[in-house]
């Protein structure tokens, strides 16, 4: 009876002493309630200044998917070089036993060249050599930097189709950088940095660019 007795006390001193900080936490959540019902559409309407960052997000958002949905145009390149240009000869080329001339056009920012290679010995298969006469077909992007002009492009067909690995010559992919001096508006010379040979190309025809899309 006595271990009875003292646990019914301790049940109700324990009780009794948290009646008071379960009635806090009542009033607490209550208020808390309260309080968020008085409100329930604030999260919805920021404030003006978060309003404006939203709208400056947006137009962002809009604006970046509107750049990826359009396509992509070449870009305005150099106007100097703008049009088609020839290569007619080389320095003692009747004393050379093999030598290139090249036909270059540039459209704003892309270019296009054929390269017509002349050999006095066959080296090859004739059906590619032709009678020491041959002719090789490139495009790509330029880009110029100071005095130097860097073409980056891949091997191709005369029709600016893609070129088997198979066929004739060189394919893949062709990187060349050019030292360039525009002597007068209709003559520029073009220095490889792999070829002795400089290209004293004259202008056969004078273009603008229209950038069109890629």
């Amino acid at each position: 009876m006595g271990k009875a007795r003292r646990y019914d006390r301790f049940i109700k001193i324990r009780t009794s002493a948290q009646t008071p900080l379960l009635k806090e936490r009542g009033f607490l959540f209550t208020a808390f309630i309260a309080n968020f019902m008085s409100k329930p559409f604030s999260f919805y309407f920021p404030s003006s200044t978060s309003r404006f960052k939203l709208l400056a997000l947006s137009f962002l958002l809009l604006a970046f998917y509107s750049c990826t949905m359009n396509p992509d145009k070449q870009k305005p390149g150099e106007k100097y070089v703008q049009g088609e240009w020839r290569q007619d000869s080389v320095p003692a080329q009747k004393r050379l036993v093999a030598y290139s001339l090249y036909d270059l056009k540039f459209s704003c920012d892309s270019f296009f060249v054929k390269i017509s290679s002349y050999s006095k010995v066959n080296y090859g298969a004739d059906s590619c050599m032709n009678s020491g006469h041959w002719a090789e077909y490139i495009k790509g992007t330029y880009t110029q930097r100071q005095d130097t002009i860097h073409l980056k492009g891949e091997f191709c067909n005369a029709d600016g189709s893609y070129k088997d690995e198979k066929g004739c010559f060189r394919s893949g992919d062709y990187e060349e950088y050019f030292k360039v001096k525009q002597k007068t508006d209709s003559l520029i010379q073009f220095a490889s940095t792999s070829n002795v040979i400089p290209i004293n190309a004259h202008l056969i025809k004078r273009t603008s660019c229209s950038p069109k899309p890629l």
